[in-house]
């Protein structure tokens, strides 16, 4: 990946309002792959603590389109045309990571591995709790 196609990404990650809402870290970004982190907040739990599966689905999602914009040399933006998870186990610690990986990055639609990973104090243990199979379509 180019450093400018990396500052077009880091750039666009920074200015997303839900990704600041969700005081989200984007860990890694290279072609074919990204890496996100979002740390753990009361809004985002069930009651017994674990995280909700609609907070691993919106990180699935999100992660998935970067990897999908990480694939083409452009400046593009892509749309989620599929999105299957299935959920491991419950997702309970600190913070959730994704680690999304373009399987087949086509002219139009991409498809996407995420694996969602929770991780407690200490950040080097890290225990999988979702998979997914996502297909995003560029729009531009």
């Amino acid at each position: 990946m180019t450093p400018e196609k990396k500052k077009l990404m880091t750039d666009s990650f920074n200015r997303s309002e839900t990704l600041k809402f969700y005081k989200a870290e984007l860990l890694e970004a290279e072609t074919d792959f990204v890496s996100i982190r979002i740390p753990k907040m009361e809004m985002m739990t069930r009651k017994a603590g674990m995280f909700n599966g609609a907070m691993i689905a919106s990180l699935v999602d999100v992660s998935s389109g970067y990897a999908a914009v990480s694939h083409y040399a452009e400046d593009c933006y892509v749309v989620t045309v599929e999105l299957k998870v299935n959920y491991l186990r419950p997702a309970m610690g600190d913070a959730l990571v994704s680690k999304s990986y373009v399987i087949k990055g086509g002219g139009k639609i991409s498809v996407i591995r995420t694996e969602i990973f929770v991780q407690n104090e200490n950040p080097d243990s890290e225990t999988h709790c979702a998979t997914s199979l996502v297909t995003m379509m560029k729009i531009k």
